[in-house]
């Protein structure tokens, strides 16, 4: 690759799906503005890679450039954040708050939940430091003033990746996708709204319910989504359900302190009529499936295919070329399609700061998509959807009913998912 790796999702940018995350995370009390402005300023310094604005080079590549402008730490509205604009200093990194809760949001072009987490982590020990004194450090815990390792800026070169064949591909290709439930909102330039519902576990009563099953959160939310499609959409002739799993693939190629984003996704396919199985045995084919495509052989493939999109964009002549070619070769868009989506970041350590948060939920653009948190305390699931129709959820919260597992559900909340916004070749934008 000819461009920082970083740069690469910029190209597929669109209007209603910017590839921007959040994570919000509601404290015990009210935030401090100018406590959180000080202790952001502060954090941010530990983190070089992040304090970066947009530019275009003299071949029209999107490139990073070093971003000396404060973080900015905003007030929440209702108004979409733009990420790269005025307002925030350029930055693709920014935080905004409102009564009791801290919003961190972050284009995903640079990095994914694991990367974000360290900034998140960084910042909050600050905060609660600053507020209430000395503070147990997570035992991750990037703390400000140390130096960065550089084996955060690994990525790896395809090139040298085995070339071994992976005992088991999934090849079954895409399943049911119920997009006619939510045509409104694409066919509409005006539906820009999409939504969430909190939903919380009791950590120690879920991964009992886990165990008991021999599952993990990932099976268990798998099987429990299948019977909730299952009876939300009707049965199909010759066509499948199945779940999407992400999964963190940075060790399989030797670079598991980067702070990039090394994901690909697992698919558990599921026929229509195995809703009629208990959620264990439903597990049971979860766990199955992630165990066989759970290969180091596999994520070589998958960087592979992601190193070959990348440098066919580099040889682009303009820009305008190297997004239509970033669309029409995405390796996320060409993956095979599944009903539901379930990210999972995995146990977190959040040291002595525990104490202070009462819930942490990482929010996304995507559609039937759970997106996991875990606390000592909960396990925070950020149930999401394209349209303000509910009857899903209500057909999930029926099974956690049945299974006896005690949660609760927020009423329904707007994402707001940032905007980014890119500089145009000869624009004469610069920061």
């Amino acid at each position: 690759m000819a461009n920082n790796p970083d740069v690469y999702l910029l190209y597929e940018y669109m209007k209603k799906n910017a590839f921007t995350v959040r994570v919000k995370v509601t404290l015990s009390e009210a935030v401090d503005e100018d406590l959180l402005t000080q202790a952001a300023r502060e954090a941010i310094t530990r983190f070089p890679y992040y304090s970066v604005s947009v530019g275009i080079d003299d071949g029209e590549n999107y490139v990073l450039n070093p971003n000396d402008n404060p973080i900015a730490v905003l007030p929440e509205t209702d108004e979409r954040l733009v990420l790269g604009s005025e307002e925030v200093g350029g930055h693709l990194f920014a935080i905004t708050w409102k009564e009791n809760d801290i919003w961190f949001n972050w284009a995903h072009c640079i990095c994914g939940g694991f990367g974000a987490l360290y900034w998140v982590k960084t910042t909050l020990y600050q905060y609660l430091t600053k507020k209430y004194g000395d503070i147990v450090p997570p035992v991750d815990l990037k703390a400000v003033g140390t130096p960065v390792d550089e084996a955060e800026y690994a990525y790896p070169d395809a090139d040298t990746l085995p070339l071994d064949d992976p005992l088991k591909r999934y090849e079954d290709g895409s399943s049911y996708v119920g997009m006619e439930k939510d045509l409104f909102y694409f066919i509409n330039p005006f539906a820009n709204e999409v939504y969430y519902y909190q939903v919380e576990f009791d950590s120690k009563r879920f991964m009992e319910y886990a165990k008991e099953i021999d599952g993990t959160p990932n099976s268990v939310l798998a099987a429990i989504m299948l019977k909730a499609t299952a009876c939300y959409f009707k049965p199909i002739p010759n066509q499948h359900i199945s779940a999407k799993i992400a999964d963190d693939y940075r060790k399989d190629i030797d670079c598991p302190k980067s702070y990039r984003d090394f994901v690909r996704f697992i698919h558990v396919k599921y026929d229509w009529e195995m809703e009629k199985e208990s959620i264990e045995r439903l597990s049971q084919r979860a766990r199955g499936a992630i165990l066989t495509q759970m290969q180091p052989e596999n994520s070589w493939e998958w960087y592979r295919r992601l190193d070959e999109a990348r440098r066919g964009i580099d040889e682009q002549p303009d820009l305008k070329s190297k997004k239509k070619y970033a669309s029409k070769h995405s390796i996320y868009k060409s993956d095979a399609r599944d009903t539901y989506m379930i990210s999972y970041v995995g146990k977190t350590d959040w040291g002595g700061m525990s104490e202070y948060i009462k819930s942490a939920y990482v929010i996304t653009d995507g559609n039937m998509m759970l997106e996991v948190m875990a606390l000592p305390e909960k396990i925070c699931v950020t149930f999401q959807l394209l349209s303000k129709e509910r009857a899903l959820l209500d057909l999930f919260c029926d099974i956690l009913d049945e299974e006896q597992l005690i949660y609760s559900v927020s009423d329904r909340m707007v994402r707001n998912m940032p905007d980014i916004l890119l500089p145009e070749p000869d624009s004469g934008f610069e920061w």
